[in-house]
């Protein structure tokens, strides 16, 4: 494990992410490295179908995901 120095507004932002998320601040930031290395791998996918592929792969099925939302 290391340590990332990062600019202290983007701390910030950070922080609230992780509240409004319920992540810690560090899974908050791991979740959007993630997000990011995956979308310059991927550019011809959208952000929800990152994330609609991420669920699948771990077990998830975003259908039913979202039937939870209505």
């Amino acid at each position: 494990m290391g340590i990332v120095n990062i600019e202290d507004e983007l701390h910030e932002q950070l922080r609230k992410a992780s509240k409004a998320s319920y992540r810690s601040i560090n899974a908050q930031a791991a979740f959007w490295i993630r997000i990011g290395m995956l979308s310059e791998l991927n550019p011809q996918l959208s952000f929800q179908q990152i994330v609609a592929r991420e669920l699948r792969e771990a077990g998830v099925d975003p259908a039913d995901a979202g039937a939870l939302i209505e």
